[in-house]
């Protein structure tokens, strides 16, 4: 490490002020002024910092000696030559086992060769000429053809014939008997409730009245599970429509008010039937009647469609015996009306 510098002078000390004079002691009575404080003499300036010595030289790092040479292995001594095989003599008896000879020193291993020079890639031989294209074989005969049957001789179309002249038509047979009713399927499962859609607009009523006048409707009795006749129409509104004279058309799903009255000249009933896609099924619950003669039969029955466009009739009840009489005249002079009123409540 070098030498410290040297340490500057201390400079000189200020000059201390003078003493401020003190006051002469006046009589008793308010204190004289205190002197002033003289002057604080100016701070000596301090001295220049010596010079920083300078750092000395590092010594040399000195050189690491040789390794020592490592000395020569020994060389291993020569084979000796391999005597002749003896005459194998004739097997004696067994000695005992001698003693385990001590193993003897590994001789040294001899120094690797060097490795060999690499030689030199050949050449890449010459690419042999393409061979000969071989001759396309013949291509064989097509075997004969099957022989076609015979075909049939068409035989010549004949001359249009004139159109014949229309007939006229035959006189309208009797309403034939209703076949029995067929077995009510089996009720499906109730779908998901739907959610409730927004109210709509009010909207008009639906309603109809279909009506006979005897004379000279319902001229013929009406046979078991035959449908009494309304052929004429009264008023109607919203798309109650007859599809014939016994059937009526309900045209949307929901609930109508059904009521007829019919005058009958024997003791019977009558019911209303519906098909809402199903086919056509009387309603037990719309079954009215009357014991004796004499008088109307009438029914007011509220009846629930599933399915748009569902038809509706008033029949003699299939399994009754008596065929039904629809009475002209009743009561007066004038002809009897008997009537179907329909009317949509939801």
């Amino acid at each position: 490490m070098g030498t410290t510098g040297l340490t500057g002078q201390e400079g000189a000390q200020g000059i201390t002020g003078s003493s401020g004079l003190t006051g002469n002691e006046g009589a008793p009575g308010p204190a004289g002024l205190i002197g002033l404080t003289g002057l604080s003499g100016t701070a000596g300036s301090s001295g220049a910092p010596g010079a920083t010595g300078l750092n000395g030289a590092t010594g040399m790092t000195g050189s690491v000696g040789p390794n020592g040479l490592t000395g020569p292995p020994g060389s291993g001594g020569p084979a000796g030559p391999k005597g002749e095989t003896g005459t194998t003599g004739e097997t004696g008896f067994a000695g005992p086992i001698g003693p385990k000879g001590t193993t003897g020193n590994t001789g040294f291993t001899g120094p690797i060769g060097p490795e060999g020079a690499k030689g030199t890639a050949g050449s890449t031989g010459a690419l042999g000429p393409e061979g000969p294209k071989g001759t396309i074989g013949n291509t064989g005969a097509i075997g004969p053809k099957g022989e076609a049957g015979a075909t049939g001789i068409a035989g010549s179309a004949g001359p249009k014939g004139e159109a014949g002249v229309a007939g006229s038509a035959g006189p309208k047979g009797e309403t034939g008997a209703a076949g029995p009713s067929g077995s009510v399927g089996p009720t499906g499962a109730t779908g998901a409730v739907g959610p409730t859609g927004p109210e709509g607009a009010a909207g008009s009523s639906a309603y109809a009245e279909f009506y006979a006048l005897m004379p000279p409707d319902n001229a013929a009795t009406v046979g078991v599970g035959i449908p009494v006749q309304f052929p004429e129409n009264g008023p109607a509104a919203g798309g109650i429509v007859r599809l014939s004279a016994t059937e009526f058309v309900l045209p949307s799903v929901g609930t109508y008010s059904v009521d007829f009255s019919v005058s009958v000249d024997e003791a019977g009933q009558l019911v209303l039937a519906l098909d809402s896609g199903g086919g056509m099924v009387e309603l037990p619950y719309t079954v009215y009647g009357r014991a004796t003669g004499t008088s109307q039969i009438v029914g007011d029955a509220l009846v629930t469609t599933t399915a748009p466009g569902s038809r509706v009739e008033v029949r003699n009840p299939a399994g009754n015996s008596t065929a039904l009489t629809i009475t002209p005249i009743a009561g007066g002079t004038h002809p009897a009306a008997a009537s179907i009123v329909i009317q949509q409540l939801g």
